[in-house]
């Protein structure tokens, strides 16, 4: 965060896990913000193998489908949007009335959801947030489960920001998979065209998930697919002895606020 801006929030200290996994500039840059300002791709993430997975921008840019309105309802309380892109779920959200903040390390993902009338910062899940140990949902949708290409620490992470016994809710492949990767956004099939420095990036289908995730405390609330698509509900902790103190000046409430949507306090990174 520049130092020459005021963040409105107070920020707590960063948090101490050494296995903290850093944010690559990637995704803040060409090809990714060029292919969220247009709307459309082709957007791929190709490892050093060559094999490539593509990133499907136009339903990430498009208003929320039928699946998405499924995840949505299964929300509770205040919403943080881990890696919200274009923003579709958080204007979803915020068009309800909803208590919800986006956070993405793009800044033109950030822009997007700004405008679609959603709260948004530009940021790391891993750097410091408002409401930490506050919110009642987190959501990692669209691949999101890849981010830092280290699942346990993604998971120790969301741990804190969570209240005890909030929920998670993620997109899984829908096959057992269980990879870590060094990866490049590229923009053409075959081609280095707009291709950015490698970062670490996941894959993880539903059981791989779930054996992640139950030595960390989390405990199985649901499983489902819809639309081609793979999801798992998470609950934490009920309670969280290791969970950093929450932010003292964050407005989110653990008690299933109905806080409008004006009171999330927003600030640039």
């Amino acid at each position: 965060m520049s130092g020459q801006r005021q963040d409105t929030i107070r920020r707590p200290a960063r948090p101490s896990d050494p296995a903290r996994p850093s944010d690559h500039p990637a995704w803040a840059c060409d090809p990714y913000a060029d292919a969220l300002r247009a709307g459309r791709g082709p957007l791929f993430l190709r490892r050093g193998d060559g094999w490539m997975l593509p990133l499907d921008v136009e339903r990430w840019c498009a208003r929320a489908d039928e699946v998405d309105l499924q995840v949505l309802e299964r929300c509770e309380g205040a919403v943080l949007d881990v890696g919200c892109g274009p923003g579709r779920l958080v204007a979803e959200l915020a068009a309800r009335g909803r208590p919800v903040l986006g956070v993405d390390v793009s800044r033109a993902a950030v822009a997007r959801t700004r405008r679609l009338g959603g709260q948004a910062l530009t940021r790391s899940v891993f750097e410091p947030l408002p409401g930490e140990g506050r919110w009642d949902t987190a959501l990692l949708l669209d691949g999101n489960l890849g981010i830092g290409g280290d699942p346990a620490a993604l998971l120790r992470r969301l741990a804190r920001l969570l209240c005890p016994g909030g929920l998670l809710i993620a997109e899984t492949v829908p096959m057992d998979v269980d990879e870590r990767a060094e990866v490049r956004l590229v923009s053409g099939a075959g081609s280095d065209a707009g291709a950015e420095a490698a970062f670490p990036w996941a894959r993880l289908g539903t059981p791989a998930l779930l054996r992640h995730a139950r030595p960390l405390g989390w405990r199985a609330a649901d499983q489902w697919t819809a639309g081609g698509r793979s999801f798992v509900a998470l609950r934490a902790r009920s309670t969280n002895s290791s969970a950093e103190q929450p932010n003292s000046s964050a407005v989110i409430s653990s008690q299933r606020p109905r806080k409008p949507l004006a009171d999330i306090p927003v600030a640039e990174a």
